[in-house]
């Protein structure tokens, strides 16, 4: 489902991230510019991109040359409602004019598996795209629109749940049993935590990024493990970081049990020498990144292993 139009990897001109303040665009920013990469990123307080004044101030900036990564967005801790749908509908109509106005040479989407239904089967690149929630919608509706682009070579990435220490979104799953483990001594769960779900590190999620710029790859990648874990197993990993083990909390369940597993071939295909971070290195790293030598911190050998 995703091509190169590059036989080897090669540095972009210079890239420009459009979301540079969150928790995937510091991350690939900071690794950019430590490959020596020219990069600019901007975020909302840079270039409020549900403005219509927006469009013509981007397309200025922008260069035939260019690759640009789309990561604005308001994520569903901002909101899952119809009025954060509608802005984030307005920040792609904005970028996709800006692109209009100055096509460029590659655009990396940023987009989320909340695009695929729930289903017991895996999921993969050709797996149907469905959603009732706002969140997902959105995703589905600018993909639509940046494959419209003409003069571009577009490719989507769709993200299985990202983790790491720098996330502010609190989404439930390991970032919030970290935090809550931190400050409360508990982790509470929904139900008794028997859903699965395929967790991926920001780290992972970056590196597979910029090897789809160096590659000037062109269609849809998912970015998963292709291993799935029910959040009690989450917790207990995380709880296992903390000297004090923190207490792990069951509640009455209010919603249906949802799983979700990825078939990884096509990222297996397109990028066979890469491997991803197993779930228990990541959550001590991620732990680390957040908390440092704090003293409730467990010693991370040198290997993160």
């Amino acid at each position: 489902m995703i091509r190169h139009h590059e036989s080897a990897e090669h540095s972009p001109d210079r890239v420009v991230i459009l979301g540079a303040n969150g928790f995937i665009g510091r991350a690939l920013v900071e690794r950019l510019h430590a490959d020596g990469i020219c990069t600019i990123g901007f975020g909302s307080a840079d270039i409020d991109l549900t403005e219509p004044g927006s469009v013509n101030r981007l397309a200025d900036i922008l260069s035939p040359t260019d690759s640009v990564v789309v990561l604005s967005a308001l994520t569903p801790d901002r909101g899952r409602d119809i009025d954060s749908f509608m802005k984030n509908l307005a920040i792609g109509r904005n970028v996709f004019k800006a692109l209009h106005i100055q096509p460029v040479r590659h655009v990396v989407y940023m987009s989320s598996d909340a695009v695929y239904p729930f289903d017991e089967a895996p999921v993969d690149e050709a797996s149907p795209i469905s959603s009732e929630d706002y969140y997902g919608m959105m995703h589905i509706v600018r993909e639509m629109m940046f494959r419209k682009l003409t003069g571009c070579v577009v490719a989507v990435l769709r993200c299985s749940s990202v983790y790491g220490g720098a996330d502010s979104h609190d989404s439930y799953g390991p970032n919030r049993f970290r935090r809550q483990a931190a400050e409360t001594g508990r982790i509470v769960l929904g139900g008794s935590g028997e859903e699965t779900r395929d967790h991926i590190y920001v780290g992972d999620v970056v590196d597979l990024t910029v090897r789809v710029l160096a590659c000037h790859s062109e269609g849809t990648l998912n970015l998963a493990t292709g291993t799935s874990t029910t959040f009690m197993e989450v917790a207990e990993t995380v709880a296992d970081q903390f000297d004090t083990r923190p207490e792990i909390v069951s509640t009455t369940r209010t919603l249906p049990i949802t799983h979700r597993t990825f078939d990884v071939a096509a990222l297996s295909t397109a990028f066979p020498d890469f491997g991803h971070t197993p779930l228990s290195a990541g959550l001590k790293q991620a732990h680390f990144e957040e908390f440092g030598e704090r003293e409730f911190l467990k010693p991370i050998s040198s290997s993160g292993t």
